[in-house]
């Protein structure tokens, strides 16, 4: 498996509309087969990156965290913005401990015609596929004054969702409007020659 890193993107993330942004831009490059593992702390974004970007698919609302079931699949819809495209499978790895448990998921079958985001899915989810995106979401806790913030920017957005899930908030959003930086990293064949086209459009989002 392959863990040649094509290339990589570092994104101040200034609030939840920017993160939508950026998931929507992505959602607009991915295709069947392709694997997003996402690391960050609790409540770094996560699940809000992973929403919008089912947004940007067209697939069935309703992306949540799932702490609990582990595994949910969101099919594409016919009437959405990309009929025909791929479905969404959202993978909490969070309980999982090793790779041969989240293999247990079967996630090979759902693969080929899937995008798959796996939340904690590093170091147990490389060998899914040989080109992968790695995206790090941290909180920039006291960062440099040149992020500007109003109100609007809160990152509670997730709050109302995980409690109607009855979760116990692995991925809840933080109260205070607060910076996050994005890494993205690619690996892989499948990025080599495209990613810097993506690259610059997530800047621009």
């Amino acid at each position: 498996m392959s863990e040649y890193v094509s290339a990589a993107l570092d994104l101040d993330v200034t609030g939840p509309e920017h993160t939508r942004r950026l998931a929507l831009a992505l959602a607009e490059y991915l295709k069947s087969g392709d694997v997003l593992l996402l690391s960050g702390e609790l409540g770094a974004g996560k699940t809000t990156f992973t929403r919008s970007l089912g947004e940007g698919l067209g697939v069935r609302e309703g992306v949540i965290s799932p702490t609990f079931v582990l595994s949910r699949v969101h099919p594409n819809l016919p009437g959405g913005p990309r009929p025909g495209g791929p479905d969404l499978v959202h993978v909490d790895a969070y309980r999982l401990s090793s790779a041969e448990e989240l293999d247990d998921l079967d996630l090979e079958f759902s693969l080929p015609r899937s995008v798959t985001v796996i939340e904690w899915g590093r170091g147990k989810a490389e060998h899914l596929s040989d080109s992968r995106l790695e995206l790090d979401f941290t909180r920039l806790t006291g960062a440099d004054a040149r992020f500007a913030y109003s109100e609007e920017f809160s990152w509670d957005d997730e709050d109302e969702s995980v409690a109607e899930d009855g979760s116990d908030g692995e991925d809840l959003e933080a109260d205070v409007p607060e910076p996050r930086l994005l890494r993205v990293r690619a690996f892989g064949p499948r990025w080599e020659g495209t990613f810097e086209e993506l690259a610059d459009r997530l800047r621009e989002a």
